[in-house]
């Protein structure tokens, strides 16, 4: 399994030279991925230009959004977007999308919060006609993977059905085995007969501070999502060996990538976690 690693671009008050810092720095002790993470109404960096920016200051490392909220998104002008990002950076992008869960994300996008699983599903399809047809934007060789994030059902169906592959994320109140084995159900029911591929995220927050950090930057990221909130907060992972017990459970159950995101933009918390998978064997791991 692959250990990527957030950017901490939706840490307020997070600058540009420290999501530098952390794309640079990752990339060169062998992180997999770096992933950046969606809202609309929040004071975070925009996604895409996050990744845009990240894959300037890089060469090898891959791109994911884990995820972006692509019902809030124009279909044509996101698939530019994906598309000039997916070839300006030698086809590094994978792109994460999901239904979202926050109402004044779509609000203020003018987009139907009601309406967002249809959208969505709309959305992947114009994406992979849009990339096939050369109008709007280059034609990738190879068109960025799409991966479904979420846990529901729906979530699992539409991955089957649309996608490359799944995003798990945090706060689910099952164990990341029982989702997957739903998740596999879908892609069987689906009639796919190919591998899916298999991405998870997790928080961490390592060292004296640790427990505070996770609470004031996910509690106010969460706030509003009651008992979701409180498993994301819980879920954090705080020391070497939280860490090295969540990468086996999800190794052992056939996750591919596992992406951990920082709950500071503090380059000491990228150092602590590259220190803790170093010394449980877990960095570049395939």
């Amino acid at each position: 399994m692959r250990i990527g690693v957030g950017l901490p671009a939706m840490v307020p008050g997070a600058s540009g030279a420290d999501v530098l810092d952390w794309a640079r720095t990752a990339e060169a002790r062998n992180f997999s991925t770096l992933g950046v993470l969606d809202r609309i109404v929040y004071p975070n960096h925009e996604p895409l230009t996050t990744l845009a920016v990240a894959a300037g200051a890089t060469r090898r490392i891959r791109l994911t959004t884990t995820v972006l909220l692509g019902a809030t998104r124009s279909p044509a002008v996101l698939a530019k977007q994906a598309a000039t990002l997916h070839e300006l950076s030698g086809g590094r992008l994978e792109l994460g999308l999901a239904a979202g869960g926050r109402r004044d994300d779509f609000d203020v996008t003018g987009t139907a919060f009601t309406r967002r699983g249809r959208n969505l599903d709309e959305l992947v399809t114009t994406l992979r006609r849009t990339w096939g047809a050369g109008e709007i934007g280059p034609t990738p060789a190879a068109p960025p993977p799409v991966l479904i994030g979420g846990h529901s059902e729906a979530a699992m169906r539409r991955a089957a059905g649309l996608a490359d592959g799944w995003i798990s994320g945090s706060g689910s109140a099952e164990p990341y085995a029982d989702r997957l084995t739903r998740l596999r159900k879908a892609w069987a029911e689906a009639g796919r007969t190919d591998e899916p591929r298999l991405v998870a995220l997790a928080y961490f927050a390592l060292g004296p501070d640790g427990s505070a950090l996770a609470r004031d930057y996910l509690g106010g990221c969460y706030r509003g999502m009651g008992r979701y909130a409180e498993r994301v907060v819980g879920e954090t992972l705080l020391t070497r060996g939280a860490l090295a017990r969540t990468a086996a459970e999800y190794a052992g159950a056939g996750c591919q990538e596992l992406v951990l995101f920082p709950c500071s933009a503090d380059l000491r918390q990228l150092d602590r976690l590259t220190d803790a998978l170093s010394g449980a064997g877990l960095l570049g791991a395939s």
